[in-house]
């Protein structure tokens, strides 16, 4: 009776392995199937999807002197000051260096190096930041920016245009992005 007692406890284990082995593969192909499907869906919307953000075709310049860092920070900081947000406004050159940089009264100790990572983000990838917002927004392949180094994926970095070159950067922080970029565009606005 012992030997048939063992013989049954062995056939449970291994029926209860083999329904454990088919429960693995089960697992495995559903998941080979859904990876499947995912890659069909990305392929069908890839077609349908914004293209990546495109860098403005400027050729970048000469640095921008501080002289005009702070000609462009002064419109930027009127806006904000205007509208009551505060605001920290940073100016970078062509290689995000800080060339000028100002923060207002009561704004939030994070906007301090937001502002000067907006606006290294608008220098070295020669576009405004809001063109990473709006990549990342449609998903899909777009979730790719959050991968390169120095991307700042919130609106408020406007690269500085002067003579059609690229000079530096504006970028400003402490309020909604929204308003981050209507004081960054109120300072971009006096070179061009």
């Amino acid at each position: 009776m012992v030997r048939s007692e063992n013989r049954g406890a062995a056939n449970f284990e291994c029926g209860a392995k083999g329904e454990e082995s088919m429960s693995l593969k089960n697992v495995v192909k559903s998941v080979i199937a859904g990876m499947i499907l995912l890659c069909g869906l990305s392929m069908g919307r890839a077609q349908t999807q914004a293209p990546a953000p495109a860098q403005t075709p400027s050729p970048y310049g000469a640095n921008v002197s501080l002289e005009n860092a702070k000609k462009v920070a002064a419109p930027a900081l009127a806006e904000a000051e205007k509208n009551h947000w505060n605001m920290a406004v940073a100016i970078v050159d062509t290689s995000g260096n800080l060339v000028y940089y100002e923060k207002m009264d009561n704004t939030q100790l994070g906007s301090a190096n937001v502002a000067i990572d907006k606006a290294r983000c608008a220098a070295l990838f020669k576009r405004p930041t809001k063109a990473f917002q709006d990549t990342l927004a449609a998903g899909g392949d777009g979730l790719r920016v959050l991968t390169l180094k120095g991307v700042v994926a919130v609106e408020g970095g406007i690269p500085l245009v002067m003579d059609g070159k690229i000079v530096g950067a504006i970028g400003a922080s402490g309020a909604a992005s929204s308003q981050d970029a209507q004081c960054a565009k109120a300072g971009a606005d006096v070179l061009k």
